[in-house]
């Protein structure tokens, strides 16, 4: 149930960052209101993956598959550029994840 809550968690922390790009600064209502409901959905979420996985483990996996997300994402929907670079650092999240759970998280 840990991993579900951790994905769930990764999924609201995405749209964390959808939204507060489109809040432009908080200027807009809505954007600002999602950012915010979004954000606390997430952070219960990630609380409870927390009560089973070591806090740091748990915290690097959440911000680094969110990281992954918002990069592919960006590049699907809001016509962001995927460089050699980029497929680079994702390849290297996804191997610091992959090792984290080797690790014993």
């Amino acid at each position: 149930m840990n991993w579900l809550y951790l994905g769930v968690a990764v999924i609201f922390e995405i749209a964390v960052a959808i939204s507060a790009g489109k809040a432009k600064g908080f200027t807009r209502l809505w954007w600002s209101v999602s950012t915010l409901v979004t954000g606390a959905i997430g952070t219960y979420f990630l609380s409870l993956a927390l009560l089973t996985f070591p806090v740091g483990v748990g915290y690097a996996i959440w911000t680094s598959v969110a990281g992954v997300g918002i990069v592919i994402l960006g590049a699907l929907f809001f016509g962001q550029r995927l460089t050699m670079k980029k497929f680079f650092g994702i390849a290297l999240v996804i191997g610091g994840v992959v090792g984290l759970q080797l690790s014993g998280a």
